[in-house]
């Protein structure tokens, strides 16, 4: 396993506000979540603080409580490392998400309005365009985007409050097969944007099902690093 090195300009900027175990923590996170921290890749507290420009005490809190959510293994003797996820794992998560975003288009279907559908093509024409300039990190931002609207236009909380638990987990799977969904991705959003437009509940979560499922299968046949 390898030290924490980190590319440049990958670290966040700490704001100011908010407890500062907490600003650490979400940075971790982000870091992780991105893959700017590899799966696997040793975290040491020294380096990760130096990065940071914070002491080691908020750093040593942030794995910790990262460790209890499953980012983070804590191994004795060895220190901390980013957590490999299992196929299962992944199979397992990225399942759940196909079921809360086929549910999540069929109520957008009944309820979106214009100027929801006109904020969905925004995203997807951002999308578009950072696929066009292989900006990976831009285009799995607006990915994560366009289905939190999509959440956002069913109007469901408790719908929302679940995708929301593993809505950073799916980022983290899907940023490896980012390039590879590429343009094709884009497309099946254009298709689920049609759907919803045409209030045709049915078929948007159709294409929401098969949407998900297409990445689900990018991530399992992505090629080994």
């Amino acid at each position: 396993m390898w030290s924490t090195g980190l590319p440049q300009g990958a670290v966040p900027r700490l704001e100011r506000p908010g407890p500062l175990r907490e600003r650490v923590y979400e940075a971790l996170l982000e870091l992780i979540t991105t893959r700017a921290l590899q799966p696997g890749q040793h975290l040491v507290e020294s380096e990760l603080a130096g990065h940071l420009g914070v002491s080691r005490q908020p750093v040593r809190e942030a794995l910790q409580r990262l460790n209890t959510e499953g980012w983070v293994d804590l191994r004795p003797a060895q220190g901390a490392f980013v957590h490999e996820p299992a196929e299962e794992e992944a199979d397992q998560l990225l399942t759940v998400r196909t079921l809360l975003e086929a549910e999540a288009a069929r109520l957008a279907a009944a309820h979106a309005g214009s100027p929801g559908i006109a904020a969905l093509e925004e995203l997807c024409a951002e999308g578009e365009k950072a696929v066009a300039a292989e900006d990976v990190d831009a285009a799995v931002a607006l990915n994560a985007a366009f289905h939190a609207k999509v959440m956002e236009l069913a109007g469901n909380t408790v719908l929302a409050e679940l995708a929301a638990q593993v809505e950073r987990r799916v980022r983290w799977y899907y940023t490896p097969v980012a390039r590879q969904r590429g343009r094709q991705s884009w497309t099946e959003h254009r298709e689920l944007i049609t759907a919803l437009a045409d209030r045709d509940e049915q078929r948007a979560m159709r294409l929401m099902r098969e949407h998900t499922e297409h990445t689900r299968r990018s991530y399992h046949d992505r090629p080994e690093a």
